[in-house]
């Protein structure tokens, strides 16, 4: 996930200012949409199990308790790095997504250095696979890693890019994905619509961080919602259906609600309250 300059991260999820001088009010995209369940427990114990099996000192510790243990709680701890580490490849194909567009605008970018970071981590294939992409349909960006504001409903976020491609406006959402054993990159979940959506439904976009300057969102009448799958051996683009957009939006709605009422329980004090025996007389 990247991290941009308005975002905080918080006890409430991650949080927008409206400027770098003023504090947080409106939760990110992400954090609202992370109010739903997810449903990964199986996922969890499946990684913890794996990663145990796969312990090259199980041999030879199984006649030490203590040492059983340590191996345990590396298991234990296996989803969380796998988790962590898929983020931060995240981030480094997004950078590199980021300073592609930058350099087809003719702006200060750091493409080079980007590729190289993919390159020392054996991800270059990433960079290959959306290069052939963003050549095949012609992308034509207008403005990348833009961060967009919503007050009457009250959240913020960074969406991947604007770009026009095929003569239609389009906001795109970036998602880097595993590998499939067919070879195919693995799909993407639907949640990513209700991520578009709330883009589309801006109000303002930002212009000037340190100021605090935002100007009327320019790119929500009817814009092609496009959700990009980047793997490395191939980059799968996919549509948000028009057809459901509202009952998606119906949703992040009722998710930011969620949200609100879960930050004003965790500000309305401590739910439990220590109980003293009762003073007899």
């Amino acid at each position: 996930m990247t991290a941009p300059l308005l975002a905080h991260a918080t006890e409430y999820g991650r949080m927008y200012a409206r400027s770098t001088t003023e504090q947080f009010t409106v939760p990110s995209i992400t954090t609202v949409i992370g109010q739903q369940a997810h449903g990964l427990d199986g996922w969890f114990g499946y990684m913890g199990a794996s990663s145990l099996a796969k312990d090259p000192s199980l041999p030879e510790i199984l006649g030490s308790p203590a040492r059983v243990r340590q191996a345990v709680n590396r298991a234990a701890k296996a989803a969380e790095t796998y988790r962590d580490e898929a983020a931060q490849r995240g981030d480094r194909v997004h950078y590199y997504c980021e300073q592609v567009a930058l350099r087809a605008l003719g702006r200060p970018h750091q493409m080079k250095e980007a590729r190289e970071a993919l390159a020392s981590n054996g991800e270059e294939a990433f960079a290959a696979r959306f290069d052939e992409w963003w050549e095949l349909f012609r992308v034509e960006p207008i403005a990348p890693e833009i961060t967009v504001w919503n007050t009457a409903v009250g959240y913020a976020g960074t969406l991947d890019l604007v770009a026009k491609i095929n003569g239609r406006t389009c906001l795109i959402d970036y998602k880097t994905k595993g590998t499939t054993r067919d070879g195919q990159v693995k799909p993407l979940d639907d949640k990513v619509v209700m991520q578009l959506v709330a883009g589309m439904k801006a109000e303002e976009s930002l212009v000037d961080p340190v100021a605090g300057e935002w100007e009327p969102w320019q790119h929500g009448d009817t814009p092609v919602l496009l959700a990009v799958a980047i793997g490395e051996t191939e980059v799968r683009p996919v549509r948000a259906n028009p057809e459901v957009l509202k009952h998606h939006w119906w949703k992040f709605c009722a998710l930011r609600r969620v949200w609100e009422m879960s930050a004003d329980t965790v500000s309305a004090g401590p739910a439990l309250l220590p109980l003293a025996p009762p003073v007899f007389s």
